[in-house]
């Protein structure tokens, strides 16, 4: 009796019998002087998407609304100086708001000279290097830059317009001082390191930041008035001046600007919005209702246009810092660039 051999066949897979799992193709060998394909683009890969700024970019939208504000800044300065400084009507009431300051200065005085006695180079120098040591902490290198371009420029254009760009024109208006004073150099040193801070800080602090800046500014405005160191027109133009500057510096905001997770302080940024919001409507509502003639009550006129121009500069004021402050926000925000 012979054995044959019989012909070998294929085991067919079971519910019993394991699948040898798919071969896995070989890793791509890279050669010296070789690039592309290779581990070290994975590894730049997976280091890109670690750092959430490396994939994001600063929107479109949001620097244009950055250049939006900017133009409305530069609006107000020119308003400024055209409908008050270059009209007979406009020079009387900051001719008449100047001299309303008598009224109550002895006591009111007392409380705005701290205020103005706090503005100095040293101050100046004190928070730019404070904002800077934010930035620098928080590893934004580039709000470091940011920070020195709106403060130097703010205050080095108002110190050009004031002394040697602009001159008061003569339009038939009584005054004490016919030297241009406009724009108002405390008034922009308080409104530019204020919103020097509110740039660098975390999200969540932005909104608190505006407030206490938004408060600072109005005093430091208001005590100027009070000391008959400035007329109105040059306090309303000194706001114009920053605005338009943190306009400029927010629409190049760079990468190393934006925030790491933009959903934080969202509540925080509407309650401030909120609070601007109001002290602009209430502020303009009362320097509308006393310029207009609607609220009357026993006063010299110049006591009521000296009223009329401290809510005046309350209003703009809360216009300025909430511009900035849901522009700010707006910029912080990146979109992902592999989308």
């Amino acid at each position: 009796m012979t054995y044959e051999p019989q012909p070998r066949t294929e085991p067919v897979p079971t519910a019993r019998t394991p699948i040898e799992p798919p071969r896995t193709a070989p890793l791509p060998v890279v050669r010296p002087g070789q690039t592309g394909g290779g581990i070290a683009d994975a590894a730049g890969a997976d280091a890109a998407l670690a750092d959430p700024r490396a994939r994001h970019s600063v929107r479109g939208w949001p620097r244009l609304l950055a250049l939006a504000v900017a133009v409305v800044g530069v609006a107000g300065l020119v308003a400024c100086w055209r409908l008050i400084v270059g009209t007979t009507r406009g020079q009387t009431w900051d001719e008449s708001a100047y001299a309303g300051a008598l009224y109550g200065r002895n006591t009111l005085w007392r409380l705005a000279e701290p205020v103005l006695d706090v503005v100095s180079v040293g101050f100046v120098v004190v928070v730019l290097g404070a904002a800077a040591l934010i930035a620098l902490a928080r590893r934004r290198w580039g709000l470091v830059l940011q920070v020195a371009v709106l403060v130097g420029g703010a205050n080095v254009t108002t110190q050009l317009l004031k002394h040697q760009l602009l001159e008061r024109p003569e339009v038939g208006v009584a005054t004490e001082n016919v030297r241009n004073t406009l724009p108002s150099g405390h008034t922009t040193v308080g409104a530019s390191v204020s919103i020097a801070l509110l740039l660098v800080v975390p999200r969540r602090l932005r909104p608190v930041v505006a407030l206490l800046g938004a408060t600072y500014t109005v005093l430091t405005g208001i005590s100027t008035l009070v000391g008959q160191w400035h007329r109105p027109s040059d306090v309303l133009a000194a706001l114009f001046v920053v605005l338009a500057w943190s306009g400029l510096v927010l629409a190049l905001t760079p990468r190393s600007g934006l925030d790491r997770d933009g959903s934080h302080g969202t509540a925080g940024t509407a309650v401030a919005t909120t609070l601007l919001v109001v002290a602009f409507a209430v502020s303009a509502a009362l320097a509308y209702g006393v310029l207009s003639g609607a609220l009357t009550w026993s006063a010299e006129p110049e006591t009521r246009d000296y009223l009329s121009a401290g809510a005046l500069v309350a209003a703009v004021t809360a216009a300025v810092f909430g511009l900035v402050l849901l522009t700010r926000q707006a910029t912080a925000r990146g979109s992902a660039l592999h989308r």
